[in-house]
């Protein structure tokens, strides 16, 4: 089979050789180039391809895992479900095993399972888990917080987003600063982790005091939670950015998935140290 024709089918046609993900399509390439098996006409052919893939509504960016070590993550609000279903269906055809899919709705759970029929829903998390390949799991692990259970779902967003991209994940919730006794109650089990998400509405005290209480990295999640004067979450952002605690960092309102993410970074250099 010629190398174009290769990478631009649906690799679950090619007998017994499951999908390839870009690295090794990369050696592929490469490796019938110098063989002679292709010419570097073809190569090229296939190649450009590879960066992303023009589906007019969307701009595919299939050199993601190359780049980063895990493809694109499908941000779902705002997007059609037909739009998110066909951004999915190329992820696959490209070789893509496991894509995750964020803030999505019931209507583009459906529509992603009419292109995958494994699709998992987390509801809480409104998340969407397409996962076909094993990651390999980091030892260490990350502790998620939350300081109420209305903050769950920013929460869950942060769990699920880790333990995709291969992190143990231990969930701390409803310890917020209107009863720290139970926070202090699970002192041990963030002293463990190789970094701590503290997801807060509110005012967003509870960044600080775990920042003040551990010797790991805080990362720390404002949620729109809260009354009137929360002002949709900016009173806890600005109480997170204001910490006097050391080792404090803060993502934007509700971005469970951006905290979910840096944290498994950190906690993967961990493992490298």
């Amino acid at each position: 089979m010629r190398v174009a024709e290769y990478l631009l089918c649906d690799a679950t046609t090619l007998k017994g050789e499951g999908r390839i993900m870009d690295v090794e399509r990369l050696k592929f390439i490469l490796e019938d180039v110098k063989a002679g098996r292709c010419t570097v006409e073809q190569a090229i052919d296939a190649l450009k391809y590879l960066p992303f893939e023009d589906l007019g509504f969307a701009k595919v960016d299939h050199h993601r895992q190359l780049r980063n070590g895990y493809p694109e993550v499908i941000y779902c609000q705002g997007k059609r479900p037909e739009h998110v279903k066909a951004i999915v269906e190329r992820m696959m055809a490209r070789g893509n095993r496991n894509i995750l899919a964020t803030r999505a709705s019931q209507e583009v759970y459906q529509a992603i399972k009419e292109a995958a029929y494994d699709a998992e829903y987390h509801e809480i998390a409104r998340i969407v888990v397409v996962k076909r390949s094993e990651v390999p799991v980091s030892k260490g692990k990350i502790a998620v917080v939350s300081a109420g259970t209305s903050d769950l779902p920013v929460a869950e967003e942060a769990a699920i987003t880790a333990e995709v991209l291969g992190n143990k994940v231990e969930r701390v919730y409803d310890v917020g600063v209107a009863g720290l006794h139970r926070l202090l109650a699970n002192v041990k089990t963030l002293n463990e982790a190789n970094v701590v998400i503290a997801v807060a509405g509110m005012e967003g005290a509870l960044a600080s005091v775990i920042g003040g209480l551990v010797d790991k990295p805080v990362i720390a999640v404002p949620t729109s939670v809260g009354y009137g004067a929360n002002f949709g979450g900016l009173s806890a952002l600005l109480t997170m950015l204001n910490s006097c605690a050391s080792g404090v960092a803060v993502v934007n309102i509700d971005n469970g998935f951006g905290a979910g993410y840096m944290a498994s970074l950190i906690n993967r250099l961990a493992q490298q140290s």
